[in-house]
């Protein structure tokens, strides 16, 4: 497996060992002893599997709270996506800022997202699928979220978007600005 480092403090860009030939591919998903060896020590204990049926699906930027704020490692099965994180970290280096990344089906990279990140994507491609685990169980009383156009996160969701309107859900409409939002993730580096 190939270790991305990021400019933000823990998120990382993981690229696995991909074995292809004329039948197919076969890649190692997750093993907790490689993640050990690299410095990820949280335990896993949900996957998730979304499905976006149109390009332009955009969700996020969402996160848990403490005491049950979630570490992703989040990857796309079908179809592909424009990643976006924002670092809300009080202390970080990076508190505020977006990261960016391409994760598709073609390219089999994964993100590791630790705890205290808004995560959030928008489909560039029709009938996405989007996995992740995470390590604490999804809790409705602590789910937060930054309005996915946020000036202040400054994210450009016009490439991805394609001159498309984003497709967005009710409550991703209704999410605070980060100018409104008082961070309870403490940087930790």
């Amino acid at each position: 497996m190939q270790i991305h480092e990021t400019e933000f403090p823990g998120l990382l860009v993981l690229v696995p060992q991909v074995f292809q030939d004329e039948r197919g591919f076969f890649l190692e998903s997750y093993n907790i002893n490689h993640f050990r060896e690299i410095g990820i020590n949280c335990e896993f204990i949900q996957d998730n599997h979304a499905y976006s049926k149109d390009a332009g699906v955009l969700r996020g930027f969402h996160f848990q709270v403490p005491p049950v704020a979630q570490a992703k490692l989040v990857w796309v099965t079908r179809g592909a996506v424009l990643d976006a994180v924002v670092d809300l970290r009080k202390g970080s280096p990076t508190y505020g800022r977006v990261a960016q990344f391409v994760l598709s089906a073609a390219n089999f990279k994964r993100m590791f997202i630790p705890k205290g990140f808004g995560h959030a994507y928008v489909t560039t491609m029709p009938d996405t699928e989007f996995q992740y685990k995470v390590d604490a169980p999804y809790s409705p009383a602590h789910e937060g979220g930054v309005v996915w156009n946020d000036p202040d996160v400054g994210m450009d969701w016009d490439a991805p978007l394609a001159g498309r309107k984003p497709i967005l859900s009710q409550k991703d409409l209704q999410l605070p600005a980060l100018a409104d939002f008082e961070s309870p993730f403490i940087f930790e580096g």
